[in-house]
């Protein structure tokens, strides 16, 4: 009899937002953040969602593990992070909403769960935002100031859960291309840095 085979376990670190609606963007700039700054092993992906609603139900039901950073109001303070586990998250399109973008991901997971491949573990990291109305704009400054504090969170929780993360040593491959990268789509969308 042969050596039982184990496999690792699937994680996916995924953002989501829209990088065109100011703080809604959250989401996209933590997972960016999270790419440039740390190295994970091959059983983990990395994956800006954006705004693709539906078509993550893929990446979503091959993952055994999933972490989400979202813009989430939470009624709380610009640039407020609460994480959120499991049940928590809410499932259906007929929970309250407390994204602008989240009917769509309520769908991906609902679809999830009833492929009956849900993740095992759901953690979301959101972000209360301060402006998600500014057409073009850049994440604001209090949204901006606790990526470093989301992705650290990240890291932390999937050491939890027995991945090995380091810090990465040397530049990352750029996770957005096409200049919609935060240092290049950021500085163009910052009226202030047109003036500078």
């Amino acid at each position: 009899m042969g050596e039982p085979n184990f496999r690792k376990r699937r994680v996916l670190v995924l953002g989501v937002g829209n990088i065109l609606w100011a703080d809604e963007g959250f989401g996209v700039r933590a997972v960016e953040a999270f790419h440039r700054a740390y190295a994970v092993p091959n059983n983990v992906t990395v994956l800006d969602g954006g705004t693709q609603g539906l078509y993550l139900v893929h990446h979503v039901t091959e993952a055994d593990d999933l972490i989400i950073f979202d813009a989430i109001d939470f009624g709380l303070a610009p640039g407020t992070l609460k994480i959120v586990a499991n049940d928590e998250v809410p499932k259906f399109t007929g929970a309250k909403k407390i994204s602008l973008h989240q009917t769509g991901f309520q769908d991906v997971l609902s679809a999830a769960d009833l492929l009956d491949r849900y993740p095992a573990k759901l953690v979301l990291i959101g972000c209360q935002p301060a402006d998600l109305d500014s057409w073009g704009g850049p994440v604001t400054e209090p949204v901006k100031a606790v990526i470093p504090e989301a992705i650290m969170a990240a890291a932390g929780i999937l050491e939890r859960w027995g991945v090995d993360v380091s810090p990465r040593s040397g530049s990352a491959p750029t996770l957005l291309g096409n200049g919609i990268d935060f240092e290049h789509y950021e500085w163009r969308a910052d009226p202030a840095a047109l003036t500078a």
